[in-house]
């Protein structure tokens, strides 16, 4: 079996979590980690089995990675991912993949044009109960789409400010919108209203909101809407519900519900979505075949785009329509 070598740009909590994942693979060596904090990158580097390098050019320029996860903030991504496609490196980008849609466009044209593997972090179409789903809803017409996602605060000041996070929307509640658009299609237009409520007395410089709602209507006519808050510090959930004229579908977290005329069914999911995402990124890389993965880095800017559009919206208090670039895998 052919050896792929995987290096980190970035080792926070998702890195860690993705070499702990591909540690228990066969077939994968975790060769080189870079961090701008050289003091946390030689203790990762050291409980990994991996070499730390002193810069990104260093790491992508080793010769020791067929593959790269990018795991910095997205407010940090200046020049990384074009700069490993154009060594040929293949990547995995974690959401969100920027706040830029100009400079996330031109990224997307140079990964696309240089023929690499290339992926991101929406992990969840991984679950195998979003693959059952998908496969129910492809000859229904959904009418109304339901999500929300509640949580804490992350303790990092960066998720604070929103010109570094982008807010709840672009760097949590993304990866319900972007199931919204696996499964039901795309955002043809948002509304959206954001509000800070208590942030600023978690930390007065926060710029970030702390509770919002965002409406849409999709390319085939359904509307619907999604609400976050990072405020919900007793409670943590996520859940998408679709609504048709003779159905009804719900994911929530690892369970699968289903209601028509002929059953009421409830089916917990039976995989580790990380595994399976990481198993899938690094098959790719093994075989050369784009085509194993759920998603691209086309899929991750689509996605962000409409969330950048729901900030738009709520900024200033009037609907945003989008053209989406390309349709999602």
């Amino acid at each position: 079996m052919k050896i792929v070598k995987i290096g980190f740009i970035g080792v926070g909590g998702m890195a860690q979590h993705h070499m702990k994942t591909l540690q228990n693979m066969e077939g994968v060596q975790l060769t080189a980690i870079f961090d701008i904090n050289e003091e946390r990158a030689a203790e990762v580097s050291a409980e990994f089995g991996a070499k730390p390098y002193a810069s990104v050019e260093a790491l992508l320029d080793s010769g020791e990675v067929d593959g790269v996860y990018i795991c910095t903030p997205p407010f940090a991504r200046e020049g990384i991912e074009e700069a490993a496609a154009k060594r040929g490196i293949h990547l995995l980008s974690e959401k969100p993949i920027g706040l830029d849609m100009e400079e996330v466009r031109r990224k997307e044209q140079i990964i696309c044009e240089s023929g690499i593997i290339h992926t991101s972090g929406y992990c969840l179409r991984y679950l195998d109960i979003v693959q059952q789903a998908k496969e129910y809803l492809k000859d229904k017409a959904i009418h109304l789409v339901m999500s929300y996602r509640f949580g804490g605060i992350p303790p990092v000041k960066w998720w604070l400010m929103m010109e570094q996070s982008g807010g709840q929307l672009v760097e949590q509640s993304t990866h319900q919108l972007d199931l919204i658009r696996y499964l039901a299609g795309d955002v043809k237009e948002v509304s959206a209203i954001h509000e800070q409520r208590h942030l600023r007395e978690v930390d007065p410089d926060a710029t970030a909101y702390d509770v919002g709602t965002v409406s849409f209507v999709l390319e085939s006519g359904a509307i619907g809407n999604i609400t976050s808050t990072c405020l919900a510090s007793y409670v943590g959930k996520g859940e998408i519900e679709f609504f048709g004229h003779q159905f009804y579908l719900s994911l929530n977290g690892n369970t699968l519900r289903i209601v028509d005329d002929e059953q009421d069914i409830t089916i917990k999911s039976k995989v580790d979505f990380y595994y399976e995402q990481n198993k899938t990124f690094v098959e790719a890389i093994r075989t050369g075949n784009q085509g194993l993965l759920l998603g691209s880095f086309s899929d991750a800017a689509d996605t962000l785009e409409v969330t950048l559009a729901a900030n738009e919206a709520a900024e200033t208090r009037k609907t945003v329509s989008l053209q989406l670039s390309r349709a999602g895998v």
